[in-house]
């Protein structure tokens, strides 16, 4: 007697056929990422980038106006929105612009959920930034940011397929149980092969497949942040999990860190402040 199929290879089978519409990382942001590495940026490359995108323009001057961002005046432009934030922010704006495209679904379910993971994916992201700027890791901020925001793209992956899945057979039942253990027991690994697949570095690959991994990479110190950032949200409820029993201070990451309970305490402050920004 064969076993049951589970949600788990109906999604591994529907991956495999090479059905999927695979979310497609925003070619604007991995421009700007490129004028941003180079030693001597241009403002007016990455206005004219951020500008022949109309729907990228908008969401990065929504963002750079939010209460989390915003002086003493409004923005209008895109170039008083880099002049006076500076090009380190505005490559994390257009990151969380051009990614939130991705977190959104007509299937009512689908999209609660994807809602719920874009808050942690920028609470990880704002989360990982904070920790890398603490104390002397070595870890840009910008690798921090890419790394907390991408860590679960494995977790969109599963639900876009789903989604696709539910659109070819209505009469399919998926409850959340269900649903949530596909997504713990697959993310990881998808995530990592649709990092590789979007030719992103092999350590965000790396990040995305061993976030979970019990035997963790020591030396591996960006991993450890996300890590870090990441236990921050489950405590807190930022996205799928929480948590409110988890001892920070007596994790691992906390220990390799050197991170005492008045570091992680501030942390989760911090955290508490990006509300806006995960809305």
């Amino acid at each position: 007697m064969s076993a049951p199929v589970t949600l788990v290879d109906v999604i591994n089978r529907f991956i495999e056929s090479d059905k999927i519409s695979l979310p497609v990382f925003n070619s604007a942001s991995h421009r700007i990422q490129q004028e941003l590495a180079k030693e001597d940026p241009s403002i007016q490359v990455i206005e004219k980038i951020i500008t022949s995108d109309q729907a990228l323009s908008v969401e990065v001057l929504k963002i750079a106006n939010s209460p989390f961002y915003r002086g003493l005046a409004e923005v209008s432009t895109v170039r008083a929105a880099i002049m006076r934030l500076g090009t380190e922010e505005i490559q994390k704006i257009v990151l969380l612009a051009a990614s939130r495209q991705h977190f959104r679904s007509a299937d009512k379910a689908i999209n609660l959920m994807m809602k719920r993971l874009w808050q942690h994916a920028v609470g990880c992201a704002y989360g990982a930034v904070w920790l890398s700027k603490r104390y002397s890791y070595g870890v840009e901020q910008s690798q921090a940011f890419f790394g907390g925001l991408l860590h679960d793209v494995g977790k969109l992956l599963v639900l876009v397929v789903i989604e696709q899945i539910k659109r070819q057979d209505k009469t399919l039942k998926i409850t959340e149980p269900l649903l949530l253990e596909a997504l713990a027991r697959l993310h990881a690994p998808e995530g990592a092969r649709l990092l590789a697949q979007w030719n992103m570095p092999e350590g965000y690959c790396v990040l995305a497949r061993d976030h979970h991994n019990p035997e963790l990479d020591e030396k591996n110190i960006l991993l450890i942040l996300v890590r870090m950032a990441n236990l921050t949200c489950h405590k807190l409820g930022i996205g799928l999990e929480r948590d409110p029993s988890l001892l920070l201070p007596a994790t691992l990451e906390a220990s390799l860190l050197n991170l005492s309970e008045i570091d992680l305490a501030e942390l989760e402050i911090a955290l508490e402040d990006t509300a806006i920004l995960r809305n």
